[in-house]
């Protein structure tokens, strides 16, 4: 049975501040917690309403208590959060840097759209979503294992690059990307879901994209989601390896 303590504590987890003083986290699902597992988190506590390993048997009933789904899905675990360790040289490397996303489902979504184009790191700005909301790490799809996102000062991040290194950005005064050449290291630079990618990070800029529109009487969406932008950019620079 579980302890109304344990039901405070979880449930306290959705909000960042109890995250960032616990040091721990919420997944849910078994696809996302295997892969968690298997990538060598730590679990502080585990939960099934099924046999699971080794955790311990709760009821549907205290399994909706604790859970942040509409319809849980049998597995929650609660993990330490590791330390964000930098671990590559990212000259050689193609890299995404999120300036400024806010909507927990477009990060997690981002991260498994990474994942699958085989982009093993994320920079993000500091006011970007926190990773470990429980909506992003279920966004992820278990993603969240495979890609290292590091929270850090975008600009001073560019100002340490050398000068001729790419910096991708797609902007509305970008050019044609389907007409570029593109380099298999860099960093892409995905903005804002309504104010775009900064003034700030817009000026070091180096690669101006555009993701062009096909219709030819103008009629059209006024703008791609950034989660379907990011996905389009990251095809055509894997497409081109």
């Amino acid at each position: 049975m579980i302890s109304k303590n344990q039901i405070k504590l979880i449930r306290s987890l959705e909000q960042k501040k109890n995250r960032k003083r616990e040091g721990l986290f919420v997944a849910e699902g078994p696809k996302v917690v295997d892969d968690l597992l298997q990538a060598g988190y730590h679990p502080k506590q585990l939960f099934s309403t099924t046999e699971y390993h080794n955790a311990e048997r709760i009821t549907e009933e205290e399994l909706h208590k604790i859970s942040f789904l509409q319809h849980p899905q049998k597995v929650l675990a609660v993990f330490e959060i590791p330390k964000a360790q930098l671990t590559l040289n990212i000259t050689q490397h193609l890299t995404l840097a999120l300036d400024g996303i806010q909507d927990p489902g477009n990060l997690g979504t981002i991260i498994r759209i990474a994942d699958w184009f085989g982009i093993s790191h994320i920079f993000c700005s500091l006011d970007t979503a926190d990773l470990y909301n429980p909506k992003v790490v279920q966004a992820t799809m278990g993603s969240i294992a495979h890609v290292q996102v590091v929270y850090t000062d975008l600009l001073k991040l560019f100002h340490t690059l050398p000068p001729s290194y790419p910096i991708y950005g797609t902007l509305l005064d970008g050019e044609n990307i389907y007409e570029q050449e593109l380099t298999q290291e860099g960093i892409i630079v995905m903005g804002n879901e309504g104010n775009g990618i900064s003034t700030e990070i817009r000026q070091l800029i180096n690669k101006r994209l555009l993701i062009p529109d096909f219709h030819a009487d103008g009629q059209r969406a006024e703008s791609l989601n950034v989660a379907i932008a990011t996905a389009i950019t990251c095809s055509e620079f894997r497409r081109r390896k």
